[in-house]
């Protein structure tokens, strides 16, 4: 299906990574391995360690006394910020406080990048990072062509010590293809008029499902680019269901699930099962949606 883009005043051009925080980070970097996904990098100053497969970034947070341990504390493991590609950083988070966003005072240390962030769902947040290699089509060698990860990175280096697959292929999980929100009853308006207010999102789909024992209603937000999809979720039915019962164990509002696309989705299956991730059933009806 083609998609036409609309009006982009932030410039917004896809998902950059999604930060995770845990109590027990080494968990959370097995869990990731078995997935498919590589270490490449860490941080030159922070315990922060850049896992990607395909054009996936993760980056796994384990800096002590951080924000993001301070979250794992609180919620568990889980993610505690995503970054969104803008075509000017500054320009998008002026834009975004003239809006009402909530800014985050960031401190960098020396010779490391100052992105900036805003509160996001929960206590999470929202980088904004104009820096990655092809934007506005640049190819390798051109001058400006580099990303967050050339500066605030260090590569690692396999047994050999040769520099490691920069772009692993892993099992097949390419692009980020949405991230969902879990709300509180009532609540979900009010976060995609956040997204529609600040990043020109549109609503693309509407869902109201009951079912015996749960039920869920959901908005489908799209951002201008395309690339940005947030499913904004919320109890459908008066009596608790899935959505409350994330809510209690998660400690509050959050990003619930991450969905990964694949070119060759069979294949992927396969390799996810041979590595001993454990998959969930899928009923029929699922995709009678």
């Amino acid at each position: 299906m083609q998609f036409n883009p609309w009006d982009n005043p932030m410039g917004t051009d896809g998902f950059e990574f999604v930060e995770y925080a845990a109590p027990n980070p080494a968990e959370l970097a097995a869990l990731f391995e078995r997935m498919g996904f590589k270490a490449i990098a860490k941080h030159r100053t922070k315990d922060v360690t850049l896992y990607r497969q395909g054009d996936v970034n993760f980056l796994l947070n384990a800096e002590k006394n951080s924000f993001a341990q301070h979250f794992a504390n609180h919620h568990g493991p889980s993610i505690c910020a995503m970054a969104f590609r803008v075509k000017d950083a500054n320009a998008a988070y002026k834009r975004a406080l003239e809006l009402g966003a909530w800014g985050i005072d960031q401190k960098s240390g020396p010779m490391e990048l100052n992105i900036p962030a805003i509160k996001g769902i929960g206590d999470s947040l929202i980088y904004f990072v104009d820096r990655w290699h092809g934007k506005d089509g640049a190819e390798p060698g051109d001058i400006g062509n580099i990303s967050i990860y050339d500066v605030d990175f260090v590569p690692l280096k396999d047994a050999e010590g040769k520099a490691v697959e920069s772009r692993p292929v892993g099992y097949g999980l390419g692009v980020i293809d949405h991230l969902t929100h879990n709300v509180h009853r009532g609540r979900m308006k009010e976060w995609a008029d956040f997204y529609e207010r600040l990043f020109n999102f549109r609503e693309i789909r509407y869902f109201d499902i009951h079912g015996k024992h749960t039920g869920l209603k959901s908005k489908a937000m799209t951002s201008p680019c395309g690339k940005i999809r947030i499913p904004i979720n919320e109890e459908g039915n008066e009596k608790a269901g899935q959505i409350q019962e994330y809510l209690d164990m998660y400690k509050g509002e959050g990003i619930q699930h991450i969905a990964m696309g694949s070119n060759n989705l069979l294949a992927t299956v396969d390799g996810l099962r041979a590595s001993g991730v454990r998959l969930l059933d899928t009923i029929d009806t699922y995709y009678e949606l």
